[in-house]
């Protein structure tokens, strides 16, 4: 069957004729000539292969088959309106998915309240979250994987959009028996005596120890590695070493398990996470509206190129 001939103007004016009774008057409500009207019908009746309406000095009436036509035609239309609503909502973004890559440290520290506060106001917009690892997340961006990344600083971005999400600072975590329990602030330097529990070598937060360890032309004494900062806790309460972490991340397992908390004096412990976009030209809008709500940089660049 050729649907072609099943057009919206065409089963919109079918719909007015049948309302009003006149061809004439069906064309009036459809903007269009009578003569235009009424050879769409015709031809809308030569494809059906029956009779539609009845045709009599006083205007027309539905035959049983302009009855059933009637029906399917309001249906229909009906329908276009009811997709057209909702589309219209994923074009506002008071509807939609975003899909979100985020490296440990945020997921742990910040990401629950923000997201949290943003379905609070935007509850018709699913968020999928996917915990990684800082290269992975800013591949994941530039690979269409993933609407929006947060990773640390110091990751190699590409040609990506990158702006400031969240402040962090790193801490020394130690057991209460060891040595430096009893110092509240040290550099690096003076912690590289003793041995360390870290995270595996892939994650950000591995790479900057190391990188600040061969700075310092000091080797990392690596007793053991794990894969979350629960684990490194658990690690150095057992004795196996200390850690390096961020503070609120720290902080619940630190006062679960009777550590202790030190900070580190160097200025590579100030971290700044970044929040990512493949571009701020033209996002999904919920992309744009959760990108905005978490970071007020991204929000100007998005702002400003919708305005270009």
């Amino acid at each position: 069957m050729n649907y072609a001939r099943f057009d919206l103007v065409t089963l919109n004016l079918f719909i007015e004729i049948a309302r009003t009774g006149s061809i004439t008057r069906g064309a009036q409500q459809s903007n269009l000539a009578v003569a235009a009207a009424s050879k769409r019908i015709s031809d809308l009746e030569t494809h059906l292969g029956t009779r539609l309406l009845y045709r009599h000095a006083n205007g027309v009436t539905l035959t049983e088959a302009g009855r059933a036509c009637f029906q399917h035609a309001l249906g229909i239309l009906q329908d276009i309106d009811k997709m057209s609503g909702e589309l219209s909502d994923f074009a506002a973004g008071s509807r939609g998915q975003v899909r979100i890559w985020a490296n440990t440290s945020a997921v742990t520290q910040f990401l629950p309240d923000d997201l949290t506060r943003f379905r609070r106001e935007h509850p018709g917009i699913r968020i999928s979250l996917e915990e990684r690892t800082s290269g992975d997340v800013v591949a994941a961006v530039r690979e269409n994987r993933a609407d929006i990344g947060i990773f640390a600083d110091r990751t190699a971005v590409g040609d990506i959009e990158v702006f400031d999400y969240r402040k962090d600072r790193l801490v020394l975590i130690v057991s209460r028996a060891h040595p430096l329990a009893t110092r509240e602030s040290v550099p690096l330097a003076d912690a590289l005596d003793y041995e360390f529990v870290s995270l595996s070598e892939a994650t950000s937060l591995a790479e900057r120890l190391r990188a600040e360890c061969s700075r310092l032309e000091k080797p990392l004494k690596l007793s053991i590695q794990v894969r979350s900062f629960d684990a490194v806790c658990r690690m150095v309460m057992a004795g196996l070493g200390i850690g390096v972490l961020p503070h609120l991340a720290a902080e619940p397992h630190v006062r679960s398990m009777g550590l202790k908390l030190i900070n580190l004096t160097d200025d590579w412990a100030e971290r700044t996470l970044l929040l990512a976009l493949r571009s701020t030209l033209a996002p999904p809008a919920a992309v744009r509206l959760l990108a905005s709500s978490l970071s007020a940089a991204a929000a100007r660049a998005i702002n400003q190129a919708q305005r270009a």
